[in-house]
């Protein structure tokens, strides 16, 4: 099967008439969140009246994401696609932290059909690794915006000012430098990288080059390339160009440092991503100065964050349509 073709088939958010398993056609909605490198670190239980999402630590980042961070982040990510989408199967979904698993438990009860402007714009969000417009952001759909991204224990800060974006952008240098000098982090870099079409395909998870802007290659091609183009420099460069042409970046931070609060960032960026494709807006994420611990800190002070984690930078803008990436079949990720 071709790329196109697997991304008609994946990126549809199935309706009541088109499944008569409407827990089924809830996990798939939750597979088109969000995840770190695209791993998908997630498995998904389904009971009557409940969903359980597990965390799938077979997938885990550890030199990108050593505390798992990032993957209860994409849990989170996960519940909200659900949470959304739950009205337009005529259910409410109740959203319940277990902690003794880890894992999220949404409970569901009847409710009229809804259907809403964030749940069409699920099949539609995507992480636009590309330069935006430049063009700001007016009033509403600034307070949409932060509306969205407002959780529990959770809040989000969004930065306008070219200035303060500048200071944002000396951060993500810092954390290109600290991350393209990790032998480790380029390795596990390089393992979810998927060059061609074909090898994305097979895999059905991972960052495939031309959603990242790189050509479709074979993967000794892609990777004599990144031998010889891979640098924290290049990366600057384009790190740089596309915060400045953002209308703003967020950055969303956790009153306490654990799994329950790292689910909820993960829930409000997504609330936040879907928010933003239903204004026609694009977002992507610019996380290095979060995942550099020995940034993490002086990055909060420099925000006037206080005691609060950074959980997540994300930009947003006008821009160009991109790539969706591919997600794993529903059946791979049922327990």
């Amino acid at each position: 099967m071709t790329y196109s073709k697997r991304i008609d088939e994946i990126w549809r958010c199935p309706g009541p008439d088109d499944s008569a398993d409407n827990y089924r056609a809830l996990a798939h909605c939750a597979t088109l969140a969000a995840s770190s490198h695209n791993t998908q670190p997630w498995r998904f239980k389904l009971d009557q009246d409940r969903i359980t999402i597990l965390p799938d630590l077979s997938r885990r980042c550890p030199a990108v994401d050593p505390d798992d961070h990032h993957l209860y982040a994409s849990l989170g990510c996960a519940a909200e696609n659900i949470i959304v989408a739950a009205p337009a199967f005529g259910l409410t979904g109740h959203y319940c932290y277990n902690a003794s698993v880890p894992a999220v438990q949404i409970d569901f009860e009847p409710t009229p059909v809804v259907r809403s402007s964030l749940f069409d714009a699920i099949a539609d969000r995507r992480c636009s690794r590309v330069e935006f417009d430049g063009s700001s952001l007016d009033t509403d759909q600034l307070s949409l915006l932060k509306d969205a991204a407002r959780g529990q224990g959770v809040s989000t800060m969004f930065i306008t000012d070219k200035h303060q974006k500048e200071r944002i952008s000396d951060y993500v240098a810092q954390g290109n430098s600290a991350q393209f000098a990790d032998k480790a982090w380029r390795a596990e870099l390089r393992s979810w990288i998927r060059f061609s079409a074909r090898e994305a395909v097979h895999s059905n998870d991972g960052l495939y080059g031309p959603v990242m802007g790189n050509p479709s290659v074979p993967r000794w091609l892609g990777l004599l390339f990144m031998r010889f183009t891979f640098s924290a420099e290049r990366q600057n460069q384009k790190d740089i160009c596309h915060i400045q042409s953002s209308a703003a970046v967020a950055i969303i931070s956790s009153e306490v440092d654990d799994k329950q609060h790292w689910i909820e960032a993960g829930r409000c960026y997504q609330r936040l991503a879907l928010q933003a494709t239903a204004l026609g807006l694009r977002t992507a994420f610019i996380n290095q100065p979060v995942e550099v611990a020995a940034l993490r800190a002086d990055f909060a002070r420099e925000l006037g964050l206080g005691d609060r984690r950074p959980d997540l930078i994300v930009r947003i803008g006008r821009g160009p349509e991109t790539l969706h990436s591919l997600r794993r079949p529903v059946a791979e990720v049922l327990v």
